[in-house]
């Protein structure tokens, strides 16, 4: 099977031009998903402020995995290049909307609904034994509230930045964390988490938070700020201002660079959960 190439300049907005995009009407609630590959389903939810041109390239070494990516827009300008001002005012906005809990330490985003909505209907649509999910940075946390959907069997948490303001908390409902607990023990399954050492918006606290939740079912990966690439668009660099985005921004995308080691076992994941 031939692709497009996978990697395009991520200095200049990415069309996407080589996803598929539906309407998708879930729960009386409609959102723009872009769909790429074949295989089983993986849900890649995207990071602030939005689909990236890395969060892209990140689709895309997906798909050249063996997968069906299902992508939804969920804030921002699809395929723009973070830009500092505009991302700031589409971080704001997330922050006040009630489809993200920004602020809950112990209370679950509404939106997560919509998203086990759909990783259902990806399941029925693509087939295979489940679906993977990988949420990121303001979705993190998501991928394991979608682990309530019984479809869902390799859920990665990357860089998980809510709620903003407790490095301790969550943002995940206490009896959803312990249903989540109880069927990783129950079906022998593991969730993959990822961070940055000095991450300001997601700090040890958070993992020591799942860790103590879920056990040694919570894998954790923290990778030292050294590894973080240098060179990252202008929201990243002004906004965020610290080693934070694992397998998009802050990715380093050479041979050796545990970025890029990062990368490959979230592929090797997904592909054990669901090609078995």
């Amino acid at each position: 099977m031939t692709h497009a190439p996978t990697t395009r300049p991520l200095d200049r907005d990415d069309p996407l031009d080589d996803f598929s995009s539906r309407e998708i009407e879930l729960d009386g609630v409609a959102k723009k998903v872009y769909l790429m590959g074949s295989g089983p389903a993986v849900i890649v939810m995207t990071e602030m402020p939005g689909i990236s041109p890395q969060v892209a390239r990140f689709a895309r070494w997906v798909r050249d995995a063996g997968f069906t990516v299902y992508m939804p827009s969920l804030f921002g300008r699809d395929g723009a290049v973070p830009q500092a001002e505009e991302g700031a005012a589409v971080f704001k906005r997330a922050c006040v909307s009630a489809e993200f809990r920004a602020f809950a330490s112990n209370a679950s985003s509404p939106v997560t609904q919509w998203l086990r909505a759909l990783a259902r209907l990806a399941h029925a649509e693509c087939g295979g034994p489940g679906v993977g999910a990988i949420g990121m940075c303001f979705t993190g946390n998501f991928a394991l509230s979608m682990m309530l959907e019984r479809a869902v069997l390799a859920p990665v948490v990357c860089q998980p930045s809510l709620p903003l303001d407790d490095a301790a908390g969550t943002n995940v409902a206490a009896d959803e964390l312990a249903a989540v607990r109880e069927r990783l023990e129950r079906e022998d399954l593991t969730v993959m988490a990822y961070r940055f050492d000095g991450d300001r918006f997601c700090k040890a606290e958070r993992f020591a938070a799942f860790s103590q939740a879920l056990g040694d079912r919570f894998v954790a990966r923290v990778l030292p700020d050294s590894a973080a690439n240098p060179d990252t668009p202008p929201f990243f660099a002004q906004v965020v201002a610290s080693p934070h985005s694992v397998v998009t921004a802050h990715l380093i995308d050479e041979a050796g660079q545990p970025t890029i080691a990062a990368r490959d076992e979230i592929l090797a994941f997904f592909a054990r959960r669901l090609l078995g």
